[in-house]
């Protein structure tokens, strides 16, 4: 079973990454913005939508970086609050401002954003190994609030 490992350094490669990210659940303290460091990072449970037709779902333990990050807005998701609270991640997209800086936005449903103004896309994804069968593929129903369907590593 190999690894998925991604970089994104403009908004077309930027989609790649948002595919493989759609449906992934994480918890609000797996959030991280390293002000020092220009970086925000994250852990998510990601939705493997490359499995084998008849497999079982399953998903896989994946991080992310986010470089050259300039500021940090959320909206629904209270930073160093209910850090246990379920997150499911829709989409990550990109509004370009200044060439070649913009705003990388990760939209998450029930309307919760984090909106990050960055220099430049640089983005890396990459799977860190555990792998385990999801309890079921993802639902798009409104109001519907993601499970964390596997331990916390």
């Amino acid at each position: 079973m190999e690894l998925l490992k991604l970089a994104a350094l403009d908004a077309e490669d930027l989609t790649v990454i948002s595919a493989h990210l759609q449906d992934a659940i994480l918890r609000a303290g797996d959030l991280t913005y390293l002000a020092a460091e220009h970086r925000f990072v994250l852990v998510v449970r990601r939705f493997d939508w490359s499995a084998a037709a008849g497999e079982p779902p399953r998903r896989r333990l994946a991080g992310v970086h986010f470089e050259r990050v300039l500021g940090v807005r959320t909206r629904g998701i209270a930073p160093g609050q209910d850090s246990d609270a379920a997150l499911s991640l829709l989409a990550v997209t990109f509004e370009p401002g200044d060439a070649p800086s913009g705003t990388v936005t990760l939209v998450f449903s029930g309307g919760a954003a984090i909106r990050l103004d960055v220099e430049c896309v640089e983005v890396r994804m990459k799977d860190l190994g555990p792998v385990w069968e999801a309890e079921a593929r993802p639902a798009h129903s409104p109001g519907s609030a993601p499970v964390l369907d596997a331990p916390t590593p």
